[in-house]
């Protein structure tokens, strides 16, 4: 079965950093574009980042350029999200999700076919 676990949440201050990662297993890593989302408590998933198959191509979310880099490691079956000068507003629960059918970096929660469960990023001011 096709599973993503994220890791790396935790509470930063204004200002720090954190780095997610998001482990893949059950499925041919490189095949499959990744993403991240972001969920903050009564408010919609959004978009954050999304990487390409071969990890040639990114898209970021406005909020995030300059700041989030999203990289990954085919060989480990591993998508990584360093998010630096975070800011309370980026507090969520964060998750990796994983397509196999789009063509470039998908930006859309409906284009997705996996996703893990989450984990939690708060900034405190």
């Amino acid at each position: 079965q096709v599973q993503l676990v994220e890791s790396g949440g935790g509470l930063v201050q204004a200002g720090g950093s954190l780095r997610l990662s998001c482990a893949a297993s059950g499925l041919t890593f490189s095949s499959y574009a990744m993403g991240w989302f972001r969920q903050a408590p009564g408010k919609e998933r959004e978009f954050v980042a999304s990487i390409s198959r071969s990890g040639g191509r990114t898209y970021y979310a406005e909020f995030g350029k300059g700041r989030f880099t999203i990289s990954r490691d085919n060989a480990k079956n591993t998508v990584s999200l360093q998010m630096n000068s975070l800011k309370p507003e980026d507090t969520a629960v964060y998750y990796c999700a994983a397509e196999e059918r789009w063509l470039g970096v998908p930006t859309s929660i409906e284009q997705y076919d996996y996703w893990g469960q989450g984990t939690q990023v708060t900034v405190s001011s």
